[in-house]
């Protein structure tokens, strides 16, 4: 009898252990490992109004995510999650100046990966230190974004975006207190309002480095000045964009590879086209040498526009243009002085290897003259 009492026991008792154990469990699961099949993530569905980076960014900035966040193993929501990143988790970016589909790609930990950029902000760059203003500006204060950064009609996500400012355009504050984190900012000569998180202080009041050129009571000088600006800068293919202060080595960018298949690392550069049409300010409203446009492309330059006209070659003045185009092939270049059919000296950005330049060159016959109108 007392050998059945026993065997009851000992199975009430491992009844009670396996209950204990479910109920453990129940209460702490166990966290999956990074290579679990169970890590589905969360969700990366992105307000259109939420502050995010967007636009290149220079390797070994620092990102902080601003909720949790997927690390994944290719750059979209179809590549499988190796880790949530808390909120508040400091990564770096890695190998690649520009996100993929607003990915970037990070280093969390020693492992590689990507994570979308609507949940992260700017903690620093290389070239320009610690990112993020706050507090009290004096009024006239230079600040520069360090990623795409919404211009926004009012201070916070609800306000309607005016512009989408590119990574390295100059602002100056108009207002000395900041709301709800946002600036009171003037940009392209519009008032309104951004996120300090996403800009970093580039000048006291009273300084203009990346300003365009002053105001001159003659336009062709005014368009010399802003080409010499912009020699010493990259080549970069399909864009138009420097500042006034001229290149240096932390701001110049590089070129590689043959064009159009060619790369670009770094916020500036401008191919041929986007070089003489921010030079020449065409269309009109292309005035400012920091912010990224690039209107027209040389088969654009070599037809018939309001905006400028062929002449002889004979008769080139400074600040001309000479452009060529065929069906696979153009360029265009800034005339300064010389023979239009021997030697004359020009600004342009040649490629890859040149970058924009000013330099002693010829033209063949191909190339025709124009001329900016009210030049």
């Amino acid at each position: 009898m007392w050998s059945k009492v026993t065997q009851c026991k000992s199975v009430w008792n491992a009844v009670a252990a396996v209950v204990l154990v479910v109920l453990a469990g129940a209460c702490s699961p166990a966290a999956p490992g990074e290579n679990s099949e169970s890590l589905s993530g969360v969700d990366e569905t992105v307000n259109s109004n939420q502050e995010g980076v967007s636009g290149p960014l220079a390797i070994g900035s620092q990102l902080k995510t601003t909720a949790n966040l997927n690390f994944r193993t290719g750059p979209s929501s179809g590549y499988k999650v190796l880790r949530v990143l808390a909120k508040g988790t400091v990564v770096e970016t890695v190998e690649k100046t520009s996100p993929s589909n607003s990915y970037y790609k990070i280093k969390h930990n020693g492992t590689v990966g990507w994570s979308h950029g609507g949940y992260m902000s700017v903690v620093s760059t290389p070239s320009g230190g610690t990112a993020g203003v706050s507090g009290s500006l004096a009024v006239g204060t230079q600040l520069e974004t360090v990623a795409n950064l919404n211009f926004r009609s009012g201070p916070s996500t609800s306000y309607q975006i005016l512009d989408v400012m590119v990574s390295g355009t100059v602002v100056k504050t108009v207002q000395a207190d900041p709301q709800n984190q946002y600036y009171k900012i003037e940009h392209k000569g519009q008032t309104g309002w951004s996120h300090g998180g996403y800009m970093r202080v580039t000048g006291d009041p009273g300084t203009t480095p990346n300003d365009p050129p002053p105001p001159s009571s003659n336009k062709v000088d005014a368009a010399i000045a802003a080409a010499k600006s912009g020699v010493g800068f990259s080549y970069w293919w399909g864009h138009g964009r420097w500042v006034a202060g001229g290149a240096t080595s932390s701001n110049k960018g590089s070129c590689s590879g043959s064009c159009p298949s060619c790369s670009h690392s770094g916020s500036y550069g401008a191919d041929c086209s986007g070089y003489v049409a921010k030079i020449w300010q065409v269309p009109s409203d292309n005035d400012d040498l920091s912010y990224d446009w690039h209107p027209y492309s040389t088969s654009t330059f070599d037809g018939s526009s309001s905006l400028w006209t062929t002449v002889s070659r004979g008769s080139l003045k400074k600040a001309d243009a000479m452009v060529y185009r065929t069906s696979s092939s153009g360029h265009i270049f800034l005339y300064e002085s010389g023979d239009g059919w021997g030697s004359m000296w020009a600004y342009e950005c040649k490629g890859c290897s040149a970058g924009c330049v000013r330099n002693l060159r010829t033209a063949s016959s191909s190339y025709k003259g124009i001329r900016r109108a009210g030049y």
